[in-house]
């Protein structure tokens, strides 16, 4: 038999034969959305230059994707499951593809911003998809397999960003970051297409419109909040985004509750694997996006590698996820995944404690060992906590479960940011007034410093250009008295400039040590709690009629599940 490409996965009784291959394309898709953040923490600098961003800017910048990405998934992936996930997945490209054409074309602050939040609703449209897709179309005994493979290729995207970025910056502009996402996104779209069967629920009533509008509410002013409070103060746009988002959360709590068709059925999360797997899983991004947030700007401003050498140096990280993607796929069929979860997890939380001992003394060779425990952890523990969040659904679900999955990773990474870049400013602001106190520096250059490390070196840098100025008067001055007051003066202020840039290296090295003590107390107290909430593997009867992955504790859903899979013969 041929396969007929238009006949939906749900009536096919037997594995689609070119599942792997969709998969390919389904990790292409995922590649891109994780890539548009990763990338920019490089192009960043240049960005700010050309455009001549402030930092309330650049930061709405890089956030302008977040809104919209977390607040809209849960809504299209229900949508995705009642009319179509490959359409929605190609619908998302494209989007996704636009946004970035868009983004590389304009030349304002405002504009850059509003073609991020375009790729922020076509990311809101893949992120989903591409879960859904995964296990629609693998039977339940590979499923697990599949989702390793796709959290190794998130992991391998946060490496990759940054590499892919600096190989361009090199000679290019930062436009050429929002280019690179076109081609892949056109390729995906092909494969899409040809490879990627079409899906959708067998059964599905009408869509919960009213919890689909709540949840847009209270996740977008949810992370709205988490970025406004932390970086611009807890004014009335913070407290009032805050309110929306405490208001709205318990109306669609209430609404979904009462519901005969929830978009989302709240009383899953009373249920252990389920509500231990999303903490989990929001956890490990809250560790990883923040430690990355301030390892990428101590890698360059502090140890002075360009985008690429910092590109490069991320690399150990991205391995280290593969390989610890090929340990969970071996060991928790054999001891569940309660213990490689926790494992994984306390893994991370040891990663960020060796990163308190960074200093000023500190070398690239410091960050490796870190960087591969880290990345060994999110190997082990995210595979299967995406596994059984996805097993908790029903195949009617299979969107929602997978917006649920890439929602509790999104607020995650939203609040690492948030909250480890909070401490991170206000510890490099504080060691750097310590630092300088007793010196000569005007105030509003101290000021300035403080706002970020880049600035501080800007403003050491300029310290040095004065220092310049004055020594070339001093050569060209005729009176000797003179002559040697300007080279005196230029001498001082060579001198300030070099005790700026190394209070201002010094200052940021701590602020990492001091940062990572916080997330380390985060993750390690979320890792009991985690242990305590996921319970002990399945033994019995009960494991072995569960299947080949009856490790990954998956729930009662794989039955449902397994009715997507296709044939071909």
């Amino acid at each position: 038999m041929r396969l007929v490409m238009n006949e939906p996965v749900e009536n096919m009784d037997r594995p689609y034969a070119r599942r792997w291959w969709a998969l390919l394309v389904l990790c292409l898709s995922l590649l891109i959305i994780v890539m548009a953040n990763t990338a920019l923490t490089v192009a960043a600098p240049d960005m700010t230059q050309d455009l001549g961003l402030s930092s309330a800017d650049l930061q709405w910048v890089i956030d302008g994707y977040t809104v919209p990405y977390a607040a809209l998934m849960l809504l299209l992936g229900a949508i995705g499951d009642k009319y179509s996930r490959r359409g929605a997945l190609l619908l998302g490209l494209v989007v996704f593809g636009g946004g970035a054409v868009a983004g590389s074309l304009v030349d304002s602050s405002t504009g850059v911003i509003t073609a991020r939040a375009v790729m922020g609703v076509g990311a809101a449209m893949i992120m989903p998809a591409t879960l859904s897709l995964l296990a629609a179309t693998f039977p339940r005994a590979e499923r697990a397999k599949a989702i390793v493979l796709w959290t190794a290729t998130a992991g391998l995207a946060i490496a990759a960003g940054p590499l892919v970025a600096g190989a361009l910056l090199r000679d290019h502009g930062w436009a050429s970051t929002f280019l690179i996402n076109v081609p892949i996104a056109a390729v995906a779209i092909v494969g899409a297409l040809v490879l990627v069967p079409p899906s959708k629920a067998a059964k599905h009533g009408r869509i919960d419109y009213v919890g689909g509008a709540l949840s847009v509410v209270w996740v977008g002013a949810l992370v709205y909040m988490i970025i406004e409070g932390p970086h611009f103060g807890w004014g009335a746009k913070a407290v009032t985004a805050a309110v929306v988002a405490g208001v709205a959360l318990v109306a669609f709590v209430v609404w979904e509750l009462r519901h005969p068709r929830p978009v989302l059925d709240v009383r899953r999360f009373a249920q252990r694997r389920f509500a231990g797997s999303n903490l989990a899983v929001a956890l490990f991004f809250l560790a990883v996006f923040g430690a990355f947030y301030y390892l990428t700007q101590d890698l360059q401003f502090v140890l002075g590698y360009d985008a690429l050498e910092t590109g490069v140096r991320m690399l150990p990280l991205a391995g280290a996820v593969f390989v610890g993607s090929a340990l969970t796929g071996f060991l928790t069929p054999r001891i569940g995944m309660k213990i490689t979860v926790t494992a994984g997890m306390v893994g991370g939380t040891a990663a960020l404690a060796l990163l308190t001992r960074v200093d000023a003394s500190s070398t690239y060779g410091d960050f490796v060992l870190p960087l591969v425990i880290l990345g060994l952890a999110i190997g082990l523990a995210l595979s299967p906590c995406t596994d059984a969040i996805m097993g908790s659904f029903p195949e009617s679900e299979l969107g929602v479960g997978g917006a649920v999955n890439d929602t509790s990773l999104e607020l995650g990474g939203s609040l690492g940011i948030a909250i480890l870049g909070s401490v991170l400013a206000g510890s490099y602001s504080s060691h750097l007034a310590d630092a300088v106190s007793g010196t000569k520096l005007p105030g509003d250059a101290l000021a300035t410093a403080q706002d970020s490390v880049g600035a501080g070196y800007v403003v050491a840098e300029r310290i040095g250009e004065q220092a310049h100025k004055l020594a070339g008067q001093a050569g060209a001055a005729t009176d000797p008295q003179q002559a040697a007051q300007l080279k005196a003066q230029a001498g001082q202020l060579a001198d300030g400039a070099r005790q700026m840039a190394d209070a201002v290296g010094a200052s940021f090295s701590d602020a990492v040590a001091h940062t990572s003590v916080v997330g380390a107390v985060i993750l390690g107290v979320g890792t009991v709690v985690v242990a305590v909430l996921l319970p002990r593997k399945r033994r019995g009867a009960e494991a072995d009629a569960a299947g080949p992955d009856a490790g990954t504790e998956t729930g009662t859903a794989g039955a449902a599940a397994d009715s997507t899979s296709v044939s071909v013969g």
